[in-house]
């Protein structure tokens, strides 16, 4: 079999100012992730490390090393506690861009759930190397992209809140990024610099159009329907039960939709559902 990519790229060109990426099915039967490069491609998981490795039969260093401090610390409660050294802490960092290749393509392919999930995996692994390393160079490393990660988890987890027009949980969400991007800056000592932080901004900018479009009052029979649906969903946003909140939000559009259509069936067949009532009498 040849090892030539050429006809995997045929037909399928880089493009500079655009994010090429698409799922293919996979010789083992998966989905997989392709990412375009300008030299080739990235192909990656959609579950466990996006390169499939397994290393020392974790399913990531991270996942390795947690199990490592749990382990340490458990049979040494007074002793030296456990710590990175610069090497795992190098390990860890390959690791996370892996990780941060596979939530842009995610973002990109609208899977906001999957991009969620990979987004706060980034954000317990920063936490879990400032906590642990031993230098403190290696833990600016990480904590560096805090409020970026921050920011692009708010994103993934708000935009289909937004697009379902569930604005109050949506703006939950991004409060909380906001808040979170704050600590940082106040762990540094740098809210001086808050009106420089790229990150804050953005999610200060698009709270405030979030609340130029306020949700319209629920059509009367959607109300008891839909509301239960609702809270759970903002449940499991708060929980960040991602998958859990996929599923709802799903639900819920289907049920929009129902609504939609019982209400169009309705309408004398004279009438455009697209059409306004005062439109349709002048």
């Amino acid at each position: 079999m040849s090892r030539d990519i050429t006809s995997v790229l045929n037909g399928w060109y880089f493009q500079s100012d655009n994010t090429s990426v698409r799922i293919i099915a996979g010789d083992d039967g998966k989905d997989k992730i392709q990412l375009r490069l300008e030299l080739g491609l990235l192909q990656m998981e959609f579950d466990g490390r996006p390169d499939g490795y397994r290393p020392e039969g974790a399913e990531s260093w991270f996942d390795y090393y947690r199990q490592q401090q749990q382990t340490h610390d458990a049979q040494n409660p007074d002793s030296t506690p456990f710590a990175l050294s610069t090497e795992d802490c190098v390990r860890l960092q390959r690791e996370g861009v892996q990780y941060y290749q596979r939530y842009l393509s995610f973002w990109h392919l609208r899977r906001f759930e999957l991009c969620a999930r990979d987004t706060r995996r980034n954000l317990q692994l920063f936490a879990f190397v400032r906590e642990h390393a031993q230098r403190d160079q290696d833990k600016l490393q990480f904590d560096q992209w805090r409020p970026y990660v921050t920011m692009m988890h708010a994103k993934a987890v708000a935009t289909p809140l937004v697009e379902l027009r569930q604005f109050a949980a949506a703006r939950q969400v991004i409060e909380a990024g906001i808040k979170a991007i704050d600590q940082f800056l106040t762990e540094y000592d740098q809210q001086h610099r808050a009106e420089q932080c790229f990150e804050l901004l953005h999610l200060r900018k698009w709270l405030t159009e979030l609340d130029q479009h306020r949700n319209p009052a629920e059509p009367a029979e959607a109300v008891d329907e839909l509301a239960s649906l609702r809270a759970e969903l903002e449940r499991a946003i708060a929980e960040e039960r991602f998958e859990e909140a996929a599923r709802l939000r799903d639900e819920i559009a289907q049920r929009n939709s129902d609504l939609k259509r019982q209400r169009e069936s309705a309408l004398p067949p004279d009438i455009d559902p697209m059409t306004s009532t005062e439109d349709a009498q002048q």
